[in-house]
């Protein structure tokens, strides 16, 4: 069996919907953390809205690498 080659043709937009989503997620983990009362949520969102922001920063660098690539065909 052969191996597919790699098609990198459209990571960039795949890595901007996770980025989109990624954002998406942030913004509705922080209203609900300006609603509940409960400690143990609000840090368990804050921990995760955390994370995000340190994925967005990997995304975002990846993003930019994909997009040089790709107006280099990929060489």
């Amino acid at each position: 069996m052969k191996s597919k080659p790699d098609d990198r043709r459209d990571n960039v937009e795949k890595i901007q919907y996770n980025i989109d989503k990624t954002i998406q997620n942030y913004n509705l983990a922080e209203e609900m953390i300006e609603k509940t009362d409960d400690e143990k949520t609000k840090n368990s969102l804050e921990e995760k809205n955390e994370r995000r922001l340190d994925a967005l920063s990997g995304m975002r660098a990846e993003i930019k690498d994909e997009s040089l690539d790709k107006q280099r065909g990929y060489k």
